[in-house]
């Protein structure tokens, strides 16, 4: 089943992403949370890796063992950071050769100390170069890309960063996967622009379900998210760590809610390597589209 295909049907399309762990402990504990997950029928689980490629052997190990449990599709990451065409290429043929069945293909961030991303020499300095490079040599892996509903941090403007998604899709990407965000009039927002301008791809939000505020606030940092005053207010008037768990969670519910009640094709979780929080909120929720 081809990735564009999985968003297709009036059934909306849950996925998982996960990360290497560093431990055999950590590994045998996501596996457990990978299994505990497949209760709420997910199409297919991603996997990041480290800051430079520093995990991508272990990803593709963690892929291998989570397909051999699900029997699912399964999705590697893959950033042209320090990497030549020859590395990208090298890793795709690994990739396929062990199962993989999509790349979620980005340009990756700089790397730590620096604000301003250095093309490698012989490398791509932008991810829709990376989106041809697989289209050309490896056909048959479906491909992801990401959109900013809130704008790339390094964009000039949101027209600017939307200019380059389209760069990203025209070049042969077949879902867009957003960054996280916790207001849902952010993701209709870049959704309507998406539309305006051709692109026709399915537009997949990236939902994070925070449990705590210090967690929200450093993730938010990290990736330019907005905290509406009310997620932000209901968690820190108490700072115990089960209230603001529930709160996350519920946030995350009513955003996952209202997503469903306007139609998005598929939802990607952030689950951070832990089913606990996904487990709460997906329990329940009928996840055909409720606009249909």
């Amino acid at each position: 089943m081809t990735l564009a295909s999985l968003y297709q049907s009036n059934e909306c399309a849950v996925s998982f992403e996960l990360f290497p762990p560093k431990t055999p402990e950590g590994v045998d504990l996501l596996c457990k949370n990978v299994e505990r997950l497949m209760q709420f029928g997910p199409k297919y689980f991603t996997c990041t890796y480290g800051a430079g490629g520093s995990s991508r052997g272990t990803t593709l190990e963690v892929l291998k063992k989570v397909k051999e449990i699900t029997r699912l599709p399964v999705a590697s990451h893959l950033t042209c950071v320090g990497s030549t065409v020859e590395d990208l290429t090298g890793y795709l043929q690994q990739a396929k050769e062990q199962g993989v069945d999509y790349i979620v293909a980005l340009r990756g961030d700089p790397p730590k100390g620096t604000d301003q991303f250095e093309k490698t020499e012989g490398g791509l300095k932008y991810a829709n170069e990376l989106v041809e490079l697989i289209r050309e040599k490896f056909g048959d892996l479906g491909i992801a890309v990401a959109g900013y509903p809130e704008t790339h941090q390094e964009a000039v403007d949101f027209d600017t960063d939307l200019a380059n998604l389209k760069r990203k899709v025209d070049a042969g990407a077949d879902i867009v996967i957003t960054q996280l965000f916790y207001d849902n009039s952010d993701f209709y927002r870049f959704r309507d622009a998406c539309n305006a301008i051709g692109i026709n791809v399915p537009i997949v939000p990236g939902v994070l379900p925070v449990t705590n505020f210090k967690q929200a606030q450093r993730i938010a940092s990290m990736c330019k998210a907005s905290i509406p005053d009310t997620l932000q207010s209901a968690m820190t008037e108490n700072d115990d760590a089960q209230h603001q768990f529930r709160v996350g969670v519920d946030h995350a519910r009513e955003q996952t809610i209202d997503l469903l009640k306007n139609g998005v094709p598929g939802i990607h979780y952030y689950v951070l390597n832990k089913s606990e929080a996904a487990a709460e909120l997906l329990d329940g929720l009928q996840m055909a589209d409720a606009s249909s």
